[in-house]
Order: structure tokens, then sequence, then C-alpha cells
């Protein structure tokens, strides 16, 4: 009898075990990633992250959950894309120009006055993607999808009736385009990313700087600033991208959910910024801000910079870039 009952424990333990792999199994099919980004959770582009997360969890029952990381909490934004690389994010958000110095395609869309509208940012995002996607891949990044912001103004704490008033100001930089500019016309520049643009105002490490009204917005800029010129310079995009070997972990069924995912993110984040753009001017307005197009002698100073910034890129980006260019005014 005891040998029996010996027996059932072994099978039961056995059975336990099983029990044990299997779950085991099940769970490790389960995957979650991480996905940074460097703005705050009201951001448009934070909310379509969001957004894209609960597609995401929706269309692979739970399989994959993304959560995202805010206002640069898990890195800072210069930090995402090489943590998405090596494996530390599986995923990452990130505004593509702040890496122009990898490669110039990377500034394609800071490219001054080459596309100001929406319309005009779609056609150049098209005519450079597949540029943009080659490059990340042999990084070890795919790219899934890219959303822009609003078109580029000016802030600053005086009257810019000429180039020559923005002369000494201390001037917020975020990528090379802006840096280039700040030397170009006489400002000190200092890089700032976006997460870090509220305390720079407030302690007066910058006075002025080139942005979106939704960047001016986040950084409660009229608590320091008075104006906002609407030069429309360019429109810079953010790319979200995922580790190429993390996305090839995935089976089939999910990685097409992601895929599906990022489709409807793209089109719902472009129709955000577009229905927001002018929104974000009138916020800025309300809180007392001076919003007004350039002057004539204005807007022909940055014109004038933004003809030597256009060569500078054109000839750093070489024949590949001038193709862009190229295949982008054809459309």
């Amino acid at each position: 009898m005891k040998r029996i009952d010996f027996i059932k424990g072994l099978l039961l333990a056995g059975v336990a075990a099983g029990s044990l792999a299997l779950g085991t199994t099940a769970a490790s099919a389960q995957a979650k990633w991480n996905l940074p980004n460097a703005y705050p959770s009201d951001n448009p582009h934070t909310e379509n992250l969001v957004a894209f997360a609960k597609d995401v969890e929706a269309a692979t029952g739970g399989k994959l959950t993304i959560t995202v990381h805010a206002n640069a909490a898990l890195f800072k934004a210069p930090e995402i894309k090489r943590a998405v690389q090596t494996g530390q994010a599986q995923m990452g958000e990130v505004l593509m120009s702040i890496h122009e110095n990898e490669d110039p395609i990377f500034g394609i869309d800071v490219v001054p006055f080459l596309a100001t509208s929406f319309a005009d940012s779609m056609k150049l995002y098209k005519a450079s993607k597949a540029a943009v996607e080659k490059k990340l891949d042999s990084q070890g990044i795919k790219l899934l999808f890219m959303v822009p912001w609003a078109p580029q103004g000016v802030y600053a704490k005086k009257d810019l009736n000429t180039i020559d008033d923005m002369k000494g100001l201390k001037w917020r930089s975020y990528n090379v385009g802006t840096a280039r500019l700040g030397e170009l016309l006489g400002m000190q520049s200092v890089t700032i990313q976006a997460a870090e643009l509220p305390q720079a105002l407030a302690t007066g490490v910058v006075n002025s700087f080139m942005s979106s009204g939704g960047t001016g917005y986040d950084s409660k800029v009229w608590e320091s600033l008075t104006h906002f010129y609407d030069v429309q310079a360019w429109i810079p995009k953010d790319a979200t991208f995922v580790n190429k070997a993390a996305f090839e972990g995935l089976d089939k069924a999910t990685q097409e959910a992601v895929l599906k995912a990022a489709a409807t993110a793209e089109a719902r984040g472009w129709k955000a910024w577009e229905d927001k753009t002018n929104w974000y001017l009138d916020q800025l307005k309300a809180k007392g801000m001076k919003i007004q197009p350039p002057s004539t002698e204005l807007a022909a100073g940055f014109k004038k910079a933004g003809d030597t910034l256009t060569t500078d890129w054109l000839k750093k980006a070489g024949a590949d870039g001038q193709a862009v260019v190229d295949a982008y005014k054809k459309m």
C-alpha cells in the first residue's frame, strides 16, 4: 500500500512539475516592453504613444504590453536612440534631427524652409523615408512611424524687427540646425533638450529659442518670455522605432499587430498636430504673449541664414541627400 502511495506521489509531483513548466512557457510567451520619450504626459506625442501601446495590447490580447515612460524619466532625449540600439529599451521615440551628426539624412526635415506646411512635410517624409529606414536598419533599429511637430517659430523677451536684434541672445539649441543658426546670427547657443527647457528659462540660462507652440505650452514659456514670431522655418518630426532583434523575436501575428498599430498611430499623430497647432498659439496668446508673423526684414534675415544652412546640409549629405531633395520637389 505504501508503495502505491509512493508511486501516486511521484505521479502527482510530475503533474505539478509539468503544470509549472507549462505556466513558465506561457509566461515567457508574454513580452513587456519599455518605450521612453522626452515629453510631458499631456503632449500629443506622448498621448499618441499611450494610445499606440493600448492598441498593441488589445490586438495581442495582452501578449505584448508596452509601458510609455514620459518626460525623459527613463532616458534623456539624446540617450533614447542608443538605449534602443543596445537593447536597454525595446522601443523609443525621439526627435530625429538631434542625431543629424550621425547622418545628415536624420536632419532632412529641419533644412530651413524646405517643407513648412503639413502637406509638404508629408511629401518630404515619403521622399526620405526609405533613406532613414536604411540608416536605422544598419544600426539594428526598425522604424515604425514618424509624427511631426507644429511649424517652428522664435520665442524671445523683446521685439525682434531685424536679425540684428537677435545678436547676443542666449539661444537654446536642440539640434545641429538650431545650433548653427545661433552661431550665424551672433547668439550664445546652449544645447537644451525639451525636458530641461522650463528650468533653463526660469533660471535665465536661455532667453530665446526656436520651437513649436506645443513646446512653448509644455514649458509654460509665458512665465519667462513675451514674444512668439511665427517664422515657420521647418516642421521637425519624431521617430518611433524598435530594436530590430526584439521585433524579430515576436511571433508573426504580434509583429503584424505592432505594424498595424504603428500605421494607425502615424495617421492619428499627424492629425493631432494639424488640429492643435493653432490651439497652442491661442493658448500662448491667452497667457499674454504677443503672437505675430515676422517683419519683412526679419523674414528676409532668416531666409538668408536658411540658405546658408541648406547649402551646408547639401554639402554634408552629398548625392544621396540631393536625390532625396530632388525626389521631394518632383512630388
